[in-house]
C-alpha cells in the first residue's frame, strides 16, 4: 500500500479499481470521464448519484454509512477517454473542507486491497476537490494523486472540463407577451443534486485551463512555471537522473539595502517524515547527494545567490520529496525583497531547465519556493510553489513544507 503526495502516481496491476473519498462529513462523489484535450464528450460523462453508470466508470452509494465510490473497469473505457477524475465535494450547501480533510483510497474493485491512499494538504476555502485521476499512459493505466481545489463547487469542476452546468430558470415572460417558438422537449428530469447538474446541452466552448493545472516535459526546452504548475524532468521519454542545480535569487527591494536571505533544501521520506535539511550552517546531506553553496548576506549582484546541488542519481531510496525554502533570518519580510526567482539547472551543462519568477510577496519571513517529488516511475517532477510561512530558519519550515508535499 502507497501513501500519495500530490502529483505522485502508481501504476495499476488490476483492471478494476474503486476509488472511495471518506471524510468526517458525508460526501458526494462523483467521476468524469475526459478525452485527450480534457473535456467530457457530453453530459453522459458526468458519474454521479443520479446517473450512476457510464461506459466503464460507475457510482456506488455508500448509504451515508460507508464513503461513496467510483469504480473505473480500465477493460470497458471506451476508446478516445484518456483520463477519469474522481471529485468530491461536501454534501451540505456551501461547506468548505476547512477542517474536513478528506482521504481518497484506491482499492482492487474486486479483491478490496487497498492499493494506495491520498489526503490532500492544506484545504481551506476549497467547496470541490478533483481528488485522484485514474489515466491511460503509453498503454497502461495508472492513478495519480492530485487534489486541485475549487471555491466555486462542483459546479466549477463541471465547467473546468467542459460541461455544460444549467443555471437558475429565468424569470417567467409577462402573460401578453407573444407565445415562444415550440421549443424541444425537455430531457427527463432528475432529483435534485447538491450542485447543478449538467444538462443534456450543445457543448460550451472549452474552457481555458484553470492556474496551474496540466503538465509537461522539458521536450520544447527551458519551461518557465507559474504558481502550482508541475514539470516532469523527462526529456525524450527519459527520466532526468543526473545532477542538477537549484538557484535561487533575490535582490533588495529598496536600493543600497542589503538583505540577508537563507536557500534551503529539506528532504522527505515517502512518508512525509523528515531526513535532513541542507542549509548554511549544514552544506550537505544525504551522504553528498545535496550540497550547499554557502551564505550569501547581501543578495547583491547579478545572477544567483545561493545555489543547491543535487544529485537525482545518488539519492537514497526512501527521499522522495524535496521542499526548496528561502528565509529571512534577520526578519526582514518578503515585501522587502524584489525579483525573487528559483531555477533548475543541468549541473553538467549549465543549462536552465525550470524556472519561477515570484510574482507576489506577503509581509512573512520564509517562503516555499519549489518542491521535487519522485514519482513510483522513477521520474521526478518539480512544482512551483511561493507558499509564505512566518518562519525565519529552516527548522521552523520542516512541518509546513511536510504538509505542501
Amino acid at each position: 500500500m502507497t501513501a500519495m503526495t500530490p502529483g505522485s502516481n502508481i501504476p495499476l496491476a488490476v483492471t478494476r479499481v474503486a476509488v472511495d473519498v471518506a471524510a468526517p462529513v458525508r460526501l458526494d462523489v462523483s467521476g468524469l470521464l475526459l478525452t485527450a484535450d480534457g473535456k467530457v464528450r457530453s453530459d453522459d460523462d458526468f458519474i454521479f448519484y443520479n446517473q450512476p453508470s457510464g461506459p466503464g466508470v460507475t457510482y456506488r452509494s455508500g448509504g451515508g454509512t460507508a464513503p461513496d465510490a467510483i469504480i473505473v473497469d480500465t477493460t470497458a473505457v471506451p476508446p478516445g477517454i484518456e483520463k477519469i477524475v474522481v471529485t468530491a465535494s461536501p454534501d451540505a450547501a456551501g461547506q468548505t473542507f476547512q477542517g474536513i480533510e478528506p482521504t481518497a483510497t484506491v482499492r482492487d474493485a474486486d479483491g478490496g486491497a487497498v492499493l494506495a491512499t491520498f489526503t490532500p494538504p492544506r484545504l481551506g476555502t476549497e467547496t470541490a476537490l478533483v481528488v485522484v485521476e485514474v489515466y491511460l499512459r503509453n498503454g497502461a493505466w495508472k492513478v495519480r494523486a492530485v487534489g486541485q481545489g475549487y471555491a466555486d463547487g462542483l459546479a466549477g469542476i463541471a465547467t473546468d472540463f467542459g460541461v455544460s452546468v444549467d443555471e437558475e430558470p429565468a424569470q417567467a415572460a409577462p402573460a401578453q407577451a407573444p407565445a415562444p417558438a415550440p421549443a424541444p422537449a425537455p430531457a427527463p428530469a432528475r432529483a435534485s443534486t447538491p450542485a447543478p447538474a449538467p444538462q443534456a446541452a450543445p457543448p460550451a466552448p472549452p474552457a481555458p485551463p484553470a492556474p496551474g493545472a496540466g503538465k509537461i516535459n522539458l521536450d520544447k526546452g527551458r519551461v518557465n512555471l507559474q504558481k502550482n504548475q508541475t514539470v516532469s524532468l523527462v526529456k525524450g521519454g527519459r527520466p532526468l537522473l543526473s545532477q542538477v542545480k537549484m538557484g535561487l535569487g533575490w535582490e533588495p527591494a529598496f536600493r543600497g539595502k542589503d538583505i540577508d536571505l537563507d536557500a534551503s533544501v529539506i528532504a522527505y521520506g515517502p512518508q512525509r517524515n523528515h531526513l535532513d535539511s541542507c542549509y548554511f550552517g549544514k552544506l550537505t546531506i544525504l551522504n553528498g547527494a545535496i550540497k550547499h553553496s554557502g551564505d550569501n548576506l547581501t543578495g547583491e549582484g547579478a545572477g544567483d545567490d545561493e545555489v543547491i546541488v543535487v544529485d537525482l542519481g545518488r539519492l537514497p531510496a526512501d527521499a522522495t520529496g524535496l521542499v526548496f525554502t528561502v528565509n529571512s533570518f534577520s526578519g526582514q519580510k518578503f515585501t522587502e525583497v524584489a525579483k525573487a526567482y528559483c531555477r533548475l539547472m543541468d549541473a553538467a551543462t549549465g543549462e536552465e531547465l525550470v524556472r519561477f519568477d515570484l510574482t507576489s510577496a506577503e509581509p512573512q519571513t520564509g517562503v516555499m519556493m519549489a518542491k521535487l517529488i519522485k514519482q513510483f516511475s522513477g521520474e521526478w517532477e518539480m512544482t512551483a510553489m511561493g507558499e509564505f510561512v512566518k518562519s525565519r530558519t529552516v527548522r521552523g519550515m520542516v512541518k509546513p513544507a511536510a504538509q505542501a508535499l
